[in-house]
């Protein structure tokens, strides 16, 4: 099994329009609602690739319940969410007909409670003796103590489970010193990190701050991955138009993917570059079609990384 951690879960809405234009009024052609937050759409696109996955976090309020239901009778995954008071945030995409480009709305998620993120703490210890791997991913809703990923990541790493972690800033800082095995920044978290605005300087920089292997995402360009075993740029075979909410995640769960079925490293970054642009390509938040993946993962570009 593996498990993915969303402490920020979301309900992902995807508005449509002709075209987006400031101080007017937009008539929407089309409405999606689906469960998101990082982890969580890491868990959906791994169940669809056929891995058991186990979702974990906090969901509370009708929004909590509408995410839930969302995640009911999914194949393959199981929801082990904690519930709290407040109220599951939303995320309202907004897409461009016309540009293809898409304007995004992130609330900041509900308060947690001590005694909420105790019973998170045991819930994560209990799900983490049947992992194979675990992905720490997203923001922290406020009342999350600041330095949680890197708690998390301790607990992982004392009962032998792989970690990946996917966030930013100072929940990122702290994480890294914990020793992850994976971190997956964008360049500008990653520079924000090291200080560095070059790629590759950064990702041996993040190295010797403590992780493992760093898997930067350059955006339209691709992922550039610093590992033990090398480094390699895994480019995508054009620029995707289309709604990005959730290709990030896409690549997450490509990865974790190639994790526990041991694929060598430039076949995993293709899979997360495919992956990820497939997702773009789709009409929702958090979707992918099998077959423009299929088609896109026969034209993606890896190359040494120098």
């Amino acid at each position: 099994m593996i498990l993915t951690v969303t402490l920020n879960t979301a309900l992902d809405i995807t508005h449509r329009v002709a075209s987006l234009r400031p101080h007017t009024s937009h008539r929407v052609s089309e409405v999606i609602e689906r469960p998101g937050g990082k982890g969580v759409n890491v868990g959906r696109v791994l169940a669809a690739l056929g891995h058991e996955v186990t979702v974990t976090g906090f969901a509370g309020g009708g929004t909590g319940r509408a995410l839930r239901d969302g995640l009911a009778g999914t194949e393959g995954l199981t929801d082990a969410l904690v519930p709290v008071a407040g109220a599951t945030r939303r995320t309202i995409a907004v897409v461009d007909e016309h540009s293809g480009d898409t304007t995004q709305l992130n609330e900041p998620g509900p308060q947690i409670a001590p005694a909420e993120w105790v019973t998170f703490l045991d819930r994560y210890a209990e799900l983490l003796s049947g992992a194979s791997a675990v992905a720490l991913c997203g923001s922290l809703p406020p009342g999350v103590p600041v330095g949680a990923y890197a708690g998390l990541i301790r607990t992982a790493r004392s009962m032998g489970v792989p970690v990946l972690l996917d966030t930013s800033g100072e929940p990122l800082r702290r994480g890294v010193a914990a020793r992850p095995d994976i971190i997956k920044p964008n360049a500008d978290e990653l520079a924000e990190l090291t200080g560095s605005h070059d790629p590759l300087r950064a990702t041996e920089s993040a190295r010797r701050r403590g992780a493992h292997t760093v898997i930067t995402s350059l955006g339209p360009n691709g992922l550039l991955a610093t590992t033990p075993e090398g480094r390699w740029h895994a480019t995508p075979p054009g620029r995707m138009h289309g709604n990005p909410t959730g290709a990030g995640d896409s690549a997450v769960a490509a990865l974790l993917s190639g994790l526990v079925t041991r694929l060598p490293w430039p076949s995993r970054l293709a899979h997360a570059v495919a992956l990820s642009a497939a997702t773009v390509r789709a009409p929702a938040a958090g979707e992918f079609d099998r077959a423009t993946y299929e088609r896109l993962l026969e034209r993606v570009s890896v190359t040494t990384a120098s």
